[in-house]
C-alpha cells in the first residue's frame, strides 16, 4: 500500500516543489497551506507521515505537532519538521513536542526524500 505524505507549507514555491519529489519517490501526496487545515486533514484520514513547516499562518508547526501527539489515535503518524528555523532552542523544541526529524532549508532533495524514508521506515533523525 502507498504511504501517505501530507506536505504542510505556506510558500507556494516551495510546497510545489516538495509535493513534486515526494509523488516521484512514490508517495500519496496531500497539501495544506497553514495550520488549521493540515488539522482538519490528518482528522479526515490521518497520513503516514506529515512534513511540517513552523511558520504557517492560522497554528504554526509546533502547536500542530503539540496537537498531533496529544491524540492517542495518531501515535503512528510521523512527523517531520522542515523549517527555516534552524536555532538549537527551535530544533530541542521540535523534538521535545514529539517530531521524529528537524531538517533545516535550505536541503537538498535527495536529503530530503531519505529523511522522510527513515522517518517512514521507523529510524530517528541521523546523528549529528
Amino acid at each position: 500500500m502507498t504511504q501517505r505524505v501530507l506536505v504542510v507549507e505556506d510558500e507556494p514555491n516551495i510546497l510545489d516543489s516538495l509535493s513534486f519529489l515526494m509523488k516521484q519517490a512514490g508517495f500519496d501526496v496531500r497539501l495544506a497551506r497553514d495550520g488549521d487545515a493540515a488539522l482538519r486533514m490528518v482528522e479526515s484520514a490521518a497520513p503516514d507521515l506529515v512534513l511540517l513547516d513552523i511558520m504557517l499562518p492560522r497554528r504554526d508547526g509546533f502547536d500542530v505537532c503539540r496537537t498531533i501527539r496529544a491524540n492517542p489515535e495518531w501515535k503512528d503518524v510521523r512527523i517531520v519538521m522542515l523549517t527555516a528555523k534552524g536555532r538549537k532552542p527551535d530544533r530541542r523544541k521540535g523534538m521535545q513536542l514529539g517530531a521524529d526529524d528537524y531538517i533545516t532549508k535550505p536541503f537538498s532533495n535527495r536529503e530530503i526524500v531519505e529523511r522522510v524514508q527513515r522517518a517512514l521506515d521507523g529510524g530517528g533523525p541521523p546523528a549529528g
